[in-house]
């Protein structure tokens, strides 16, 4: 018995001890952050960068990036077009169309800064609609008349022209990420 209480009682001066060295160490002073700020941060890592690229969304012009693609072949394109690795995940492909925006990308007419060297592309829902995803099925616009293209600027503009028969859209089955880093009425 005399030896249990000999080992509490050390184990509880050890403990007094041990609080009253830690409040004399710290007394009087402030904490030190152990973290910077994140305020400022920008898309560039160690001399990397993720160039934006200009789109359309709701007839604005919007910036996004391109992070990855289920195709091999859509990514190489990417790569190539922005200089800076767009990844190859094919799982995206088998993302649910639940998890899917639209984003508009036009095989022919107004030459622009497009993948395929025509205007940019067009999404629908940005950040904002209830449906945003930066998940993009990718639509491939064609005008079956170039004589008659001109710069569509929204979603809804894309669909109308398919509706009067100006332009055909397939939709291949590759799935890009392309979060947005403007968008109508907002930024990161």
């Amino acid at each position: 018995m005399e030896g249990m209480i000999r080992a509490v009682f050390s184990t509880l001066a050890a403990a007094i001890l041990t609080a009253a060295v830690i409040a004399a160490c710290t007394a009087g002073q402030p904490p030190t952050p152990t973290w910077q700020p994140m305020g400022g941060m920008s898309a560039t890592t160690g001399g990397v960068s993720v160039p934006p690229v200009k789109g359309y969304a709701e007839g604005e012009e919007i910036l996004f990036i391109h992070t990855e693609a289920s195709d091999p072949n859509v990514a190489k394109l990417l790569t190539d077009m922005m200089g800076s690795p767009v990844l190859v995940v094919p799982s995206l492909a088998r993302a649910s169309n639940a998890m899917l925006a639209t984003v508009f990308v036009f095989t022919n007419g107004i030459k622009g800064g497009g993948p395929m060297g025509f205007q940019p592309d067009v999404f629908d829902r940005p950040p904002g609609d209830s449906g945003y995803t930066p998940l993009r099925a990718l639509n491939l616009v064609t005008w079956k008349d170039e004589r008659g293209a001109r710069e569509l600027k929204s979603a809804a503009e894309v669909r109308m022209a398919e509706l009067r028969g100006e332009l055909t859209i397939s939709r291949p089955g590759v799935v890009i990420n392309m979060p947005f880093v403007t968008w109508p009425g907002g930024h990161r």
